[in-house]
Order: structure tokens, then sequence, then C-alpha cells
């Protein structure tokens, strides 16, 4: 895993990257407001860097970014495939919500610890959780907002890929934000809508309450990923550098 901290040269920093990169590295790019985005490409301007997304992309300036990393992920196409192949019945394993959840982080290019601690204020990963206003799942969507976003909100896999889905979008939206990710989390609590009237986070209790909540979630989880990556790679950052 390669650490890069200075942002600086970045067109040229990035032209060496690619010639050096893998169909199957990834960027984890962290911003300055403490969120980190996983990236497939990276491509920088002048001022400006555009993260690609899998099915989108989304541009910040240079200067909003902290940190970015390359992180190289085993290709699955090389694993070894054994000779007897169990019958679609095998394959079939009980419902991991774990799974699930990195799994469609994954597609959405958006961190898995940020999706679980959403999941988890929403629902406690529970799969037939079903709120008094109609909320349905591990991510709590409404049936409008399901129908919305194509997925069957009864559905766990479905339900949670519209979840990770709609946090995408949100972020998307409040990017040119300082407080993106507060309001990309109030917007999903409490709809855009109320976003939009109290023009920014809304006063609800419950919302700041549930934003208070997520965040706390993702920071330590984030903060336990840091520690277990620091214990078993090399340090490859420049000398000096703290995490």
């Amino acid at each position: 895993m390669l650490r890069i901290r200075h942002i600086g040269a970045m067109a040229t920093l990035l032209l060496t990257l690619g010639a050096n990169a893998k169909a199957q590295d990834r960027y984890l790019v962290t911003l300055r407001s403490g969120f980190t985005l996983e990236a497939l490409q990276l491509e920088a301007g002048e001022d400006t860097i555009k993260l690609v997304l899998g099915d989108g992309a989304i541009s910040f300036p240079v200067d909003e970014v902290a940190e970015f990393r390359v992180v190289t992920v085993p290709d699955l196409a090389e694993a070894p495939q054994t000779e007897n192949s169990a019958s679609p019945a095998e394959k079939v394993k009980p419902l991991d919500v774990a799974t699930l959840i990195r799994q469609a982080s994954e597609r959405h290019g958006i961190p898995e610890e940020f999706v679980r601690s959403v999941a988890e204020a929403e629902s406690a990963l529970r799969t037939d959780a079903r709120s008094p206003k109609g909320a349905q799942g591990v991510m709590q969507l409404m049936p409008d907002t399901a129908k919305a976003l194509g997925v069957d909100a009864n559905d766990p896999e479905q339900n949670i890929e519209g979840g990770a889905k709609l946090l995408r979008e949100l972020l998307i939206r409040y990017q040119n934000d300082p407080d993106q990710v507060r309001l990309a989390l109030a917007a999903y609590n409490a709809g855009q809508g109320a976003v939009k009237r109290h023009k920014g986070v809304p006063p609800y209790r419950e919302t700041q309450q549930y934003i208070h909540r997520v965040l706390n979630r993702y920071e330590r989880k984030t903060a336990v990923k840091k520690k277990s990556a620091g214990s078993t790679s090399p340090d490859t950052s420049a000398a000096g550098a703290t995490q």
C-alpha cells in the first residue's frame, strides 16, 4: 500500500502512479473533512481532482484532499478454481448483512464503515426492521424512496444496495459544501426537502442525534481499521508523516 500525504505537483504524481497501476488497484482519497472515498481511477487537473467511482464521478478542488493511498486489491479472477463445482443449492449461503454492505459499498465507491454505521443507526442491521412511518429493512428505506431507487425494500440485498446508492447520490449532491457529510446524513434521515428549507442541517433533535450517532460509529470503525492496517502493513509514507 502506497500512502501519499502531500498533494503538490498532483498531475505529475498521478502520471507516475498510472504508469505503475494495476487494473485491480484502488485509490482511497481522504478529504480534509475526514471523509474517505474509494475510487477506481484518479484524474488530476491544475486545480481539481476527479474521482471515478464505478458508475459516476466526483470532482473536488485539490486543496480539499488531505491524503490518498493506492491499495492493491487481490485479483479475484486469478483465484484457483476447484474441479468439482457445487450445485446451485450448495452455493446458497445464509444471509450475511455484513457481506451485502461490503459489496454495495464497493460498487458505489463509498467506505464500508460509513454504510455500516448508517445501517447500524437505522436498524441495528435487522433485515425485518420497520419503523412506525413505514421505513423498511436494514437501510430503512421508505416505499417511495425504494421505488425511486429501483429496488425492492423487502429484499435485504436490494435494500442495502438502495441505501448505499442513495448515500452516494447525497454525497455527490452536497459535494461542494464544507458540511458535505453532515448534510448527506441529514438528508438521508429527514429528507432533502428539510435540508433545503433550513438551508443546512435541520434543527430536529432526532436528526442531529442521528448524525452524531452515525459519525461517532464511523470514526470508531475508521480508527480501528487504521490501527489494524498500521500493525500489519509497512509504513511507506514520507519520513516524519503522522497518521
